[in-house]
């Protein structure tokens, strides 16, 4: 079919419009759904609902003006953003909205898209907490557990009837507060004096996938997603919590007597789709005039230009306002350069294990023991041996050797597969479905074999039947025994709670890595924490599978991805924002930064999942310490006039920035270097020269002191820091420093290469990674 240019038709069209409407005149095959965006919005003082109607006729007016019918333009919009973030979601033709990209008040224009929740599931690469995470008593008690701060959380909403988010023993709803319950449609959803507001957003999801029934009008949690991340971050104290009776003990969120609220912006994957960028953006205009004080965004796209990501656009938006935005990385690691959530206004946190497991062993006929993972609810009888195959030697008629090596439902020939163990391969599908395959196969058990992409990557599934995940290594080692043993023979041991694991914190091998591939002078991820095997709150409507063939229902769940490690950050930046009020979004996200570790606990350096030493583009600049984090002596701090003048240095149009910016903002006639926006980390992804300059600024929150430097270099480079010490006789006072970046001469390896700076008083210890490409 040719495609229709609806611009030139449009004298034809002014006249037919009224009478044609918008389903007419838009069931073109050209026609989308795309986000219009203004940039800030010139409110000044509290914003009125007059004035959020005016700046949506003032939309009607601006669409109306291009496709000649204002009546149109109001059917075509089906978003209007009015309060903080401005602009507009419509349906529109493409040439229409290549059109109006070019007009001098728009910023940007950009299709709405799709984008996915950063938790593995039981499927591959799409709390209760025993480590370095989790707070001191004495820690939680100066910062009052983060009480009365209000973590806002982008999701899938929430199930309210868990215990993680009861009230007892919290006082009035914070007086700023401005947000609603909506439960109009769904009254069986309540909120109280923890969750104090719960919003949905579906009308971006609708205009990708069609009409919705009533049953979307309820931010109630139907996945699992939403309240796991909301009680991660700001849950209460929950004593008894586990799953399956594995890792009981008190659940409780980073700051458990925080206010939180949940905003539903992702539902039903469509073709995988599932949370789209217009209701994104409309959560987040909520969200910044409710009162949040931090949110929380477990979610993420492909990097985009900041211009063009409604996650970059909506933190920007909350960050002029002083609200912390913490961001997960992306599940599509190992690879380099995959990380997503990369804006330097955000805080974006890369997944580690933490130093407990869930074991369950395999025991070989031989008497080999090999370490697995597993939290499968049934077990073989104690000590009782049974044969152990490959898949593929159980595979069914007519069906690829691939498919019934990877256990796909349907792929396994019951007469081949019963009373046995089957070794399946891990990836493609479901990590719980390979086992529903076995069972419905007739197989007794399930060993989960590792790729060499995953490794040692290890996740705790609550599996249909006795199984365990094992290593690449040590998959390896039982494909021998089964080829070379006439009857092997296996054994699953039940799964069990194992603490103090060694070496932990290791790399996740979903995380996300860097460098970032839109602005790589900015190092991310910032930082790393637990996000493997996390145990949270779980909604009541699904399992813990999320399977429709799985009839169980957990209070708690264990899920894994950066959408778990995520929230962990959130949670801290909770119990910063109850210390110290008066921080900025910066200064918090340093304080986390800067007293992070890169040492296990054995102690060496973080590993990945292969067990070689990890590099800051996976882990940022450590693991986050919360009991260092209160204290950090020092920290970077930056504003939104920092943010502006590091987009003016990445060339982009001076114009959009000033509209972007909502205020009369130009950027400076003399081009400020990339490397100097005052950030915790220092990169530097060209050393084309001999040498780099780069200036740094450190404010001191502690008592007076005298800080001195100490570099380890990164291989080939000499890093000279002037001064090299720091007085500070005063709380707020601030000192500048530079770092000049010198290229050793001879021959050095081309890449990058890393190091640090650490600044010391002997009580604090301030850290910054160095990222230098030779």
């Amino acid at each position: 079919m040719k495609r229709i240019n609806l611009l030139s038709f449009l004298p034809f069209l002014i006249l037919l419009l009224p009478h044609l409407g918008l389903k007419s005149i838009l069931a073109s095959e050209d026609v989308s759904s795309y986000v219009v965006y203004f940039g800030g919005h010139s409110h000044v003082g509290v914003i009125t609902q007059d004035a959020m109607d005016r700046v949506r006729e003032t939309h009607y007016d601006f669409l109306g003006s291009f496709i000649g019918s204002r009546e149109i333009a109001t059917e075509a919009i089906f978003y209007s953003y009015t309060k903080h973030i401005n602009g507009f979601a419509a349906h529109l033709d493409h040439e229409l909205a290549s059109a109006i990209s070019k007009h001098p008040e728009v910023v940007s224009v950009f299709p709405n898209k799709a984008l996915k929740l950063h938790t593995t599931r039981s499927w591959d690469f799409m709390g209760l907490e025993h480590n370095s995470y989790v707070p001191s008593s004495s820690i939680w008690r100066k910062a009052r557990f983060g009480e009365d701060s209000i973590i806002a959380n982008l999701d899938t909403g929430v199930w309210p009837e868990s215990r993680s988010f009861s009230d007892e023993g919290l006082g009035p709803i914070p007086s700023r507060w401005k947000g609603i319950c909506q439960n109009q449609k769904d009254t069986t959803f309540h909120c109280n004096r923890k969750l104090i507001g719960a919003r949905y957003f579906h009308k971006g999801y609708a205009a990708a996938v069609g009409p919705l029934n009533s049953s979307f009008d309820s931010p109630r949690d139907i996945d699992g997603h939403g309240s796991h991340t909301l009680s991660t971050a700001g849950g209460t104290f929950v004593p008894g919590a586990n799953v399956f009776g594995q890792g009981n003990g008190t659940a409780k969120g980073g700051s458990p007597r925080a206010r939180v609220a949940a905003y539903k912006v992702c539902w039903p994957p469509v073709k995988g789709n599932e949370c789209y960028d217009a209701d994104v953006l409309a959560a987040f205009d909520a969200a910044i005039h409710d009162g949040a004080d931090v949110i929380s965004v477990s979610l993420g796209g492909e990097p985009a230009s900041f211009f063009k990501d409604s996650v970059a656009i909506g933190s920007f938006h909350a960050a002029k306002k002083g609200i912390v935005v913490v961001c997960s990385a992306g599940n599509s690691g190992p690879a380099d350069s995959t990380v997503s959530n990369v804006a330097p206004w955000q805080i974006t946190v890369g997944a580690s294990t933490m130093d407990r497991e869930f074991a369950s062993n395999l025991i070989l006929g031989n008497g080999k023991h090999y370490k697995g993972q597993s939290l499968a609810p049934s077990s073989m009888p104690h000590a009782k041996f049974y044969p152990i195959i490959a898949a593929s030697e159980a595979k069914a008629k007519n069906v690829a050797a691939s498919d019934a090596q990877l256990c796909k439902l349907g792929s396994l020939d019951p007469q081949k597969a019963k009373g046995k163990i089957l070794v399946c391969l891990r990836g493609l599908n479901g990590r719980v479905e390979k086992g529903r395959a076995v069972a419905l196969a007739g197989g007794v058990g399930m060993v989960l074999e590792n790729t060499n992409v995953t490794g040692n990557d290890l996740t705790a599934d609550p599996h249909v039947l006795p199984a365990t995940q094992i290593s690449f290594k040590d998959s390896l080692a039982l494909s021998r025994y089964i080829s070379q043993t006439k009857k092997p023979i296996a054994h699953i041991t039940p799964a069990r709670t194992v603490l103090g694991t060694k070496p932990a914190p290791v790399m996740a091998a979903f995380s996300s890595k860097g460098p970032s591939s839109v602005a790589p002078e900015i190092l991310k991820p910032d930082i790393t924490a637990p996000g493997v095997s996390v145990i949270a709150a779980y909604t009541g409507a699904v399992s813990p599978t999320n399977e429709k063939f799985d009839p169980r229902r957990l209070l708690f769940n264990a899920v894994s991805g950066t959408s778990m490690s995520c929230p962990h950050v959130s949670g801290i930046a909770g119990l910063l924002k109850t210390r110290y009020p008066s921080w900025s979004p910066a200064a918090i996200r340093s304080a986390i930064m800067t007293t992070a570790t890169t040492m296990d606990d054995i102690p060496g350096p973080i590993q990945n999942s292969t067990y070689m030493k990890a590099t800051p583009f996976s882990f940022g600049a450590g693991h986050v310490r919360p009991n260092l984090a209160v204290n950090p002596g020092l920290v970077y701090d930056s504003s939104i006039k920092d943010y502006l003048n590091f987009l003016c240095s990445l060339g982009y149009n001076a114009s959009q920035i000033s509209v972007f910016s909502g205020k009369n903002f130009a950027c400076s006639s003399r081009k400020t270097s990339l490397y100097n926006l005052n950030y915790p980390s220092i990169t530097v992804p060209n050393l084309s020269s001999s040498k780099v300059t780069v200036s740094r600024t450190v404010k001191n929150v502690g008592r007076p002191s005298t800080y001195t430097v100490r570099v380890n270099n990164p291989e080939g480079v000499y890093v000279a820091v002037k001064p090299t010490s720091l007085n500070f006789t005063k709380v707020g006072e601030q000192k500048t420093f530079k770092v000049t970046i010198v290229k050793r001469k001879g021959k050095v390896a081309k890449g990058y290469v890393f190091g640090d700076l650490v600044w010391s008083d002997k009580k604090h210890r301030v850290r910054s990674p160095i990222v230098v490409k030779l």
